[in-house]
């Protein structure tokens, strides 16, 4: 646990020198983490990119490390909160953020509030089953959306097509690259690949049917979608908005819009800016 705090504050020192900003002008910290958080109690239940950790306070040991005050979020929900204050979203009243990336997290904006649910677990977009009968998942469910449609999904589909030698341009990227990933799958399907196309329009009608899900439970107006598989642009979510279209109900589905990320990378930490400006205007 100590390496890990070691490194959150090199990363704090090095950007604030990179900001040319002193420790002393600092009004408080905000911390996003991955997983279901503890909000009130600034606890990270478990981590599972971190073994070992279970029930940590990380909100109350960075604020005897630092001497300030410290909010913590789950990091999808905090990316949430900055495209809606900051980025895409802004201007809505209800909106969802779908981030696509290794995972897939979300976060739900209702009435203009971060909605958390009673224990801080809501926005596991990615966990809402799709096919029963589907791949496993790293939640221990099958066929989750994030074992269908996320770039670790598509990357390992992409692995097939490379051996199988349903993909050559793959076969011949992954001699010379190493192990196929979503982008290398975007760059050929670009190069003009069909069976890399076809990866992303599969996961796109998949990601198309929880979209659809989503709309009839919130009824949002806008669907903001961000994480580093967004930038394959139409290729994903063309199809994903076909797919939706088809499958929502007509009323939450008039007026709905999806929209690409705009804050891409900084939408956590603008989530959070607004989170600590908020907290302390009350």
């Amino acid at each position: 646990m100590e390496v890990v705090l070691e490194r959150i504050e090199e990363s704090l020192d090095a950007a604030l020198g990179k900001a040319g900003v002193k420790r002393e002008r600092l009004a408080g910290l905000g911390i996003a983490s991955p997983g279901a958080v503890d909000v009130v109690r600034g606890i990270v239940p478990n981590a599972p990119q971190l073994p070992g950790w279970q029930d940590v306070p990380l909100a109350r040991l960075l604020e005897e490390r630092f001497g300030l005050p410290t909010l913590l979020e789950n990091d999808a929900s905090a990316a949430a909160l900055g495209e809606h204050r900051f980025g895409a979203g802004r201007g809505s009243r209800h909106m969802l953020y779908i981030t696509v990336s290794t995972g897939v997290g979300g976060g739900i904006i209702i009435d203009g509030d971060l909605y958390r649910g009673k224990s801080g677990a809501a926005g596991e977009m990615g966990h809402v089953i799709i096919d029963m009968n589907g791949p496993a998942c790293g939640c221990g469910a099958r066929g989750c959306l994030e074992s269908l449609a996320s770039g670790t999904a598509i990357a390992k589909r992409g692995e097939e097509l490379a051996e199988s030698g349903d993909s050559p341009i793959l076969a011949r990227l992954r001699k010379e690259e190493g192990p196929v990933t979503a982008e290398m799958m975007e760059r050929a399907a670009t190069m003009g690949d069909a069976a890399s196309r076809e990866a992303f329009r599969q996961a796109g009608h998949y990601f198309g049917v929880a979209l659809a899900g989503f709309v009839n439970v919130f009824d949002p107006e806008v669907i903001v979608i961000g994480g580093g598989v967004a930038k394959a642009g139409d290729l994903l979510l063309e199809q994903a908005r076909v797919t939706m279209e088809s499958l929502a109900m007509t009323q939450p589905l008039k007026g709905v819009r999806l929209a690409v990320s705009e804050l891409g990378e900084f939408a956590g930490a603008m989530g959070m800016v607004a989170r600590l400006r908020e907290e302390a205007e009350g």
